[in-house]
């Protein structure tokens, strides 16, 4: 399953060109499934202001496949995580990040972003970055 990034779904609702918005755009077409966090799920939503463009984007988001950090072991593996990256020479802007890899790595998912934070936790740990050519 590709596990969706707030970066990604960002382009995509907001027809920004980027190479992460075509590809999520042929997932979608491709019928590839597809998955986001309750945490994306939150930051995308989050940041729409218009009432009717949230309800609209609101229920596309709820037909997906929504995977859910597990009680206190995914924020222990997401501090872990945090603390790898740190001790290697990488400091993590955001916390969602890491809360966002540790449930991807757990969960077996791909993860598909545009947000530099995911490739330098990639160099760390095991978290699977989707690329295509």
């Amino acid at each position: 399953m590709i596990l969706v990034d707030t970066s990604v779904w960002i382009d995509f609702f907001n027809g920004i060109d980027s190479k992460e918005k075509n590809q999520l755009r042929q997932l979608i077409i491709n019928h590839n499934p597809i998955c986001l966090t309750d945490l994306i799920l939150t930051e995308i939503l989050q940041g729409i202001s218009n009432d009717h463009q949230y309800k609209q984007v609101r229920d596309i988001l709820l037909q997906m496949n929504i995977i859910h950090a597990s009680p206190v072991k995914t924020y222990l593996h997401a501090a872990d995580i945090y603390r790898i990256c740190r001790s290697k020479g990488f400091t993590i802007r955001k916390t969602n990040d890491c809360l966002i890899a540790a449930v991807a790595i757990e969960s077996d998912c791909i993860l598909l972003h545009r947000d530099r934070d995911f490739s330098s936790i990639s160099q760390c740990v095991d978290l699977k970055l989707f690329y295509s050519d």
